[in-house]
């Protein structure tokens, strides 16, 4: 859950910027390819700070996660601008606030799935590892962290005491 609120603070934030920008930029140019330069720059801002803080990773993403995080940006393009176009299709002249609306509207669900795509496929190797106790019929082995020492703990049935030896 932990994860989800920063990725939505973290893309949510930068997407929340790349929508002013994506019309500003529309201004001079059509509007595909100004959601295409805005897309491209924030997924790469976007990438990196979910390797670093999202996913708290701690580090930069790497080449694979860069691209496999632009197929996940390439369908949320693909939705927004197919949102858009749908809204241009169905009202000639639409305001602003209402391609904004649906803009937002799009990328959040498509956010949704980049969450997913990014959590179980992406940065799933660079998720941190829970160390478990060895365990050996009954027996756990509890690492000592002063001169290198094991400890055992040995289980006992139900209702029994659990000795511990060193």
């Amino acid at each position: 859950m932990a994860s989800f609120i920063r990725f939505v603070i973290f893309g949510g934030g930068v997407g929340i910027l790349s929508s002013f920008a994506v019309p500003l930029l529309a201004i001079t140019m059509p509007w595909p390819v100004s959601n295409a330069i805005i897309t491209v720059v924030s997924t790469l801002l976007c990438t990196e700070l979910h390797a670093r803080f999202t996913f708290a990773k701690g580090r930069s993403a790497g080449r694979r996660e860069h691209w496999q995080s632009a197929g996940s940006a390439t369908a949320a393009y693909l939705a927004t601008s197919t949102a858009v176009y749908v809204l241009h299709l169905v009202q000639s002249s639409p305001g602003m606030l209402t391609e904004q609306t649906l803009y937002l509207s799009a990328s959040g669900l498509a956010g949704v799935g980049r969450f997913t795509v990014l959590r179980l496929y992406v940065f799933a190797g660079r998720r941190a590892k829970t160390t478990r106790p060895l365990t050996q019929r009954g027996t756990v082995v509890i690492p000592v962290p002063t001169g290198g020492r094991q400890s055992s703990r040995t289980t006992w049935p139900s209702g029994s005491q659990t000795q511990l030896t060193a």
